[in-house]
């Protein structure tokens, strides 16, 4: 199937970062007393990276269901403002939609938002195709590290990084596809700007909505530069 086959090479970099990530944290789920199947259940229906990998802690520490619900909504927030430029798109996806909402990660929306499909292949199965791998990639991470937590010791040093190294790419591949580069410097200016006035922990969510708000203003002029239809 060639949609299919389109989204695999769109996502092997994903399969390498989601696998060790999804390694790291099946061993802390393993290192934490819970098992495989807990581990598998977690990246089939929670399936978020950075809140499964501090969702080992509450568990193990007997947080209430009230903490780790709040904890969820202030890490994934940010999702709300991905998901906004794709509620079209998702909505004639038909039965697929509900899904395309829920896969949306951090690094599905990178390439969703970045790549451009060739003539004769159908986006909307591209898209499901890419949104479903990704997530597959991250059930065997996680279910293999479980598995291998109980029998190998793991050096858990340098995992994290992984993610951060995927985001450097993607952002240098788009900093080089587009003509106009103010998403780009508002997205920065804003990011440095709260990271300065309110600190890590607070920043993340300020900035996209700054971000979103600045960008909103500036649609005009970016779609001009990169010869779009302004609607």
């Amino acid at each position: 199937m060639k949609e299919f086959r389109f989204a695999l090479k769109q996502t092997v970099p994903i399969f390498f970062t989601y696998l060790f990530l999804g390694v790291a944290f099946g061993v802390l789920m393993s290192d934490a007393g819970f098992g495989a199947g807990f581990s598998a259940a977690a990246a089939v229906f929670i399936f978020a990276g950075s809140l499964q990998l501090v969702m080992v802690p509450l568990m193990a520490s007997g947080a209430s269901l009230l903490t780790i619900a709040l904890t969820s909504l202030f890490i994934n927030a940010r999702h709300i403002f991905y998901g906004i430029g794709f509620i079209e798109k998702f909505r004639r996806m038909g039965a697929r939609y509900p899904y395309m909402i829920f896969s949306l990660t951090d690094e599905t929306y990178s390439i969703l938002s970045s790549v451009r499909y060739p003539e004769g292949l159908d986006e909307d199965r591209c898209a499901f195709f890419i949104a479903m791998l990704n997530q597959s990639y991250w059930i065997l991470g996680c279910t293999l590290g479980a598995c291998a937590g109980s029998y190998l010791q793991f050096d858990m040093r340098g995992f994290e990084f992984s993610a951060v190294a995927l985001f450097l790419v993607v952002v240098t591949d788009q900093w080089r596809q587009y003509k106009t580069k103010l998403p780009f410097l508002v997205a920065a200016a804003c990011a440095v700007g709260f990271f300065l006035l309110l600190g890590k922990e607070y920043f993340l969510v300020p900035t996209l909505l700054a971000s979103l708000a600045a960008l909103l203003v500036l649609r005009g002029p970016i779609e001009k530069k990169e010869g779009l239809a302004y609607e």
